[in-house]
């Protein structure tokens, strides 16, 4: 025989359910929050806008380049920044992006700026006039070291083969740019690292293109 409920057990199921009706509220309460609280993703690129009015390097006719990928550490092909912490620690922010790899971010850096610099067509993806010389330029960032509100220190190394003749230059340049705090200012740090490095990559192509003899600054 089933009996009903006594008014102490109803009363007992009542407080139950609202208890759980509460802690559901409260759990939904506290997840609304954290999600208003989260840090927003920030997102950063290397490229500058292109430079106008700017005399180009290299003879009267157009030159033609061919920038392949760009080797990095291992460590650095992320979206995350990757920055020095303490001496032996580097910290991966996962809040601070650059919009793509840091691989891809650099390559394209550098082809723009080598384009831009040179007056040249990038013809990566593409072919070139059979009677004109183009200038493959394999780029190598051997080391890298980024610290918040100190320096941005880099060492690049190239090979720039011309087509025609098969002359060839191989350089390196170390680069430091000092930086404030902030990753703004980090990443203006590497902006100017690159800058540097077009700038001496943009000589050597110089000297193939007028046959003389290479010449390899802060190597």
């Amino acid at each position: 025989m089933t009996f009903p409920p006594t008014i102490t057990q109803s009363r007992a199921h009542a407080s139950y359910r609202q208890f759980v009706l509460c802690s559901v509220s409260a759990i939904a309460a506290v997840t609304v929050l954290a999600g208003c609280s989260v840090t927003p993703t920030r997102f950063y690129t290397l490229a500058v806008p292109s430079a106008t009015g700017t005399s180009k390097s290299g003879t009267a006719q157009n030159i033609y380049i061919e920038v392949p990928p760009v080797g990095v550490p291992e460590r650095l092909a992320r979206p995350q920044l990757v920055v020095r912490a303490q001496n032996t620690r580097v910290d991966i922010l996962e809040q601070d992006r650059w919009s793509s790899s840091f691989n891809y971010e650099l390559h394209d850096a550098l082809a723009s700026g080598l384009a831009d610099k040179l007056g040249a067509v990038d013809v990566t993806r593409g072919g070139h006039p059979s009677d004109s010389p183009s200038y493959r330029i394999a780029v190598d960032l051997r080391e890298f070291d980024a610290a918040p509100g100190d320096k941005v220190q880099a060492l690049f190394g190239w090979t720039i083969t011309r087509s025609d003749n098969g002359s060839s230059a191989s350089c390196q340049l170390a680069v430091t740019e000092p930086v404030s705090a902030g990753m703004d200012a980090l990443v203006a740090g590497v902006q100017r690292a690159v800058a540097d490095t077009v700038n001496g990559i943009v000589a050597n192509v110089g000297t193939l293109a007028s046959g003389s003899p290479t010449q390899c600054r802060g190597s």
